[in-house]
């Protein structure tokens, strides 16, 4: 243990950087497209519709991966959220369903 508290290895450094470099460019180079594109309303409707499909695409596996518990979950989340209207809530209330599912034994 002789190593300094904030030394890494050089690999893992070097990937940090490009893993960086690509996402900075991949959004940079993002909004140099958007800015030469010009936005009709059929491109505005499938900018806007992009966040609900993202989401989506990443929640669907994971429930059907889940079960019944995962998705009841899901429901109990998009319900505070849809009344609450507090992102931070709605996480409590599903974590606390899931609690609840798995001490029932789902």
């Amino acid at each position: 243990m002789t190593e300094g508290a904030f030394t890494a290895d050089p690999i893992f450094v070097l990937a940090v950087l490009g893993m960086t470099a690509v996402t900075y460019a991949l959004r940079a180079g993002g909004y140099w497209v958007m800015g030469r594109l010009p936005i009709t309303p059929r491109v505005r409707r499938g900018l806007e519709a992009l966040p609900g499909a993202i989401i989506v695409s990443t929640i669907l596996p994971i429930v059907l991966k889940g079960g019944l518990a995962v998705a009841l979950c899901l429901v109990v989340a998009a319900a505070a959220q849809v009344t609450l209207r507090k992102e931070y809530v709605a996480v409590f209330c599903a974590a606390g369903a899931a609690a609840a599912l798995r001490a029932a034994g789902l």
